[in-house]
């Protein structure tokens, strides 16, 4: 095609200036803007990007359908970070930042200072409201909360804004901002430090908070805790929603690796027991029952603080973590997992319909994804005849590959002192007492675990530091997962298909943390409000999510943000 000339440029520019232009008293948002009423933001924990194409077909109308046949659909939507674990793919969604600076590189981490683990909301200056509602130790089988020393709770750790932030910041605290959880980092991180944040308690069978957020619980949530949030499925069992030949893993609901949980056991249907069980509320959060009672609570917020009700938009975290916690027990490829997707599906629906009722789903933007997806459990990939195993970094110290290197710098004790996923921690102590310099040792003791079999790749924090490593993918998502105060001495990235099952004694059959496709591969779906019906095959990452939230809206982006607006989403 020619070039135009110079005449035919001068006469563009004329045309362009008759144009007509927005004068100061126009009303509404800018071209390419949106004014909604509530933004609600989806996070399915676990949620691996191809699940819900899996079992498309069996989806009822309104739930999954609708976000994918109405709405802006990512197909290839990646995080990019190594650690796909739940507070860090959350905070990510939430900012648009990566982990390196966020800070939320691992659901736990060891505090240099103190010597002590930190939980990532931890912080004892909020302690909950509800006494004797934290975590119970002896119960709770997510192994990252039996890590917490206190019951207080805020985002106090996210070192830079949110979306919600952001929104409450560009509407003057107008906007009411809430985020909905079963787990604590779910909510916390959705509603960021300027909104509320609500969670579900195990302890005590009620939706929670802490003394960041109130001083003490408005009287509609007083009310609705007295009710029994959890009370209605006493003596109730997780059943199969259809009959069982109509499922892909129908013939497939007794397998061995899969964890059988006191009561609960690996086939349905599963009893939930009674509410004075001790398992009982952790039962219902192992099951589609965990999704339904944040749901409602959801709608509880809704209606009773008003979200969507004026001019000024509002906006509502909801993250769902019934998926997790079945994936985690029976694995993504398993008969539970494949009803917990049906009925998360009939949640959905319910809930955008609510949505559509109070609001209208026209004056709604909603956003889909999940905080990371889920690799298949090793006892599933070793029936389709794959190598799959599990592999144990506490062993690590003892092997005689360590010897040399601790000959070498003259160390007898031990040199790894602990590991906390996905960091390996040194003994500084010693290493400061001896004189060493702390990136040698680093690097001896990676080069040494390289040659470990089931390690893919080992990374010294003193070389991210100081910006010696090698340029290539891998190295590159790790580098995004490396923050100075937080992070451990040596990053682990294990080969595929290698899992770490036991945490804190508690034996699962599947766990995600890797940089590995399959954990990184999620969904994105933008939808409502005039949000266009489309598919895109273009790959995009999760810290694109933020940032084009605040397009979409007309707030600035979230401080740390550095993904790129998703131009689809347009209207």
């Amino acid at each position: 095609m020619p070039k135009p000339s110079h005449r035919e440029l001068l006469v563009s520019a004329a045309l362009a200036c008759l144009a007509p232009v927005a004068h100061a008293d126009d009303s509404g948002p800018p071209a390419g803007q949106l004014r909604p009423k509530l933004i609600l933001q989806l996070t399915v924990d676990q949620l691996r990007g191809d699940l819900p194409w899996r079992y498309y077909e069996r989806f009822g109308e309104g739930g999954f359908r609708y976000l994918m046949e109405e709405g802006t659909v990512y197909l290839d939507a990646h995080h990019r970070h190594a650690n796909t674990e739940t507070i860090v793919g959350h905070t990510t969604l939430a900012t648009g930042a990566d982990p390196a600076a966020h800070g939320m590189v691992a659901n736990v981490w060891l505090d240099r200072a103190t010597g002590q683990l930190t939980y990532n909301v931890e912080d004892a200056r909020y302690p909950i409201l509800t006494a004797g509602a934290g975590v119970d130790r002896s119960t709770e089988i997510d192994p990252t909360q039996r890590a917490a020393r206190s019951d207080g709770r805020s985002p106090a750790a996210i070192q830079v804004s949110t979306f919600s932030d952001e929104l409450s910041l560009f509407y003057g605290r107008q906007s009411k901002v809430f985020g909905v959880s079963v787990k604590d980092r779910g909510a916390i991180s959705m509603a960021g430090h300027t909104g509320k944040a609500f969670w579900f308690s195990k302890q005590s069978g009620e939706f929670i908070t802490s003394r960041f957020y109130y001083d003490r619980y408005p009287d509609w949530v007083t009310a609705y805790n007295e009710r029994g949030p959890a009370a209605g499925y006493a003596a109730r069992s997780w059943q199969l929603l259809n009959k069982a030949s109509t499922y892909v893993f129908g013939d497939a609901d007794d397998r061995a690796y899969e964890t059988a949980l006191p009561g609960f056991g690996r086939v349905f249907p599963h009893p939930f027991g009674q509410p004075e069980d001790r398992f009982y509320t952790t039962l219902l959060t192992v099951s589609p029952a965990g999704d339904e009672i944040t749901v409602a609570f959801a709608k509880a917020v809704i209606d009773n603080e008003g979200l969507g009700a004026d001019e000024v938009p509002d906006y509502l975290g909801v993250s769902l973590s019934s998926t997790d916690y079945v994936g985690h027990v029976f694995g993504p490829s398993s008969l539970e997992a494949e009803d917990n997707l049906l009925r998360l599906d009939r949640a959905l629906a319910d809930l955008l319909a609510f949505v559509d009722k109070r609001v209208g789903l026209e004056q709604t933007l909603i956003v889909l994804s999940a905080d990371h997806g889920a690799p298949e459990a090793p006892g599933y990939l070793q029936e389709l005849g794959f190598e799959s195993d599990y592999i144990d970094p506490a062993s690590f110290d003892a092997k005689v590959e360590f010897a040399p290197v601790k000959a070498q710098f003259g160390i007898g004790e031990e040199l790894i002192t602990t590991y906390f996923h996905p960091y390996l921690y040194l003994n500084r102590v010693l290493i400061e007492e001896k004189g060493l310099d702390q990136a040698l040792v680093e690097e001896a003791v990676a080069k040494v675990l390289m040659d470990f079999d089931g390690v893919a790749l080992a990374v010294s924090s003193m070389a991210l530091r100081e910006g010696r490593v090698p340029d290539f993918p891998l190295v590159e998502s790790v580098r995004r997962n490396f923050n100075p105060t937080r992070s451990g001495d040596i990053y682990l990235v294990f080969e595929p298909n290698r899992f770490i099952n036991d945490f804190d004694g508690l034996i699962v059959a599947s766990t995600h943390g890797s940089p590995w496709r399959y954990d990184s591969h999620v969904p994105i779906v933008f939808a409502g409000a005039g949000v266009p019906a489309r598919r895109v095959a273009r790959r995009v990452e999760t810290v694109d999510v933020a940032p084009t939230l605040s397009l979409l809206v007309g707030t600035k982006p979230p401080s740390g943000a550095v993904g790129l607006p998703l131009h689809e989403v347009l209207p």
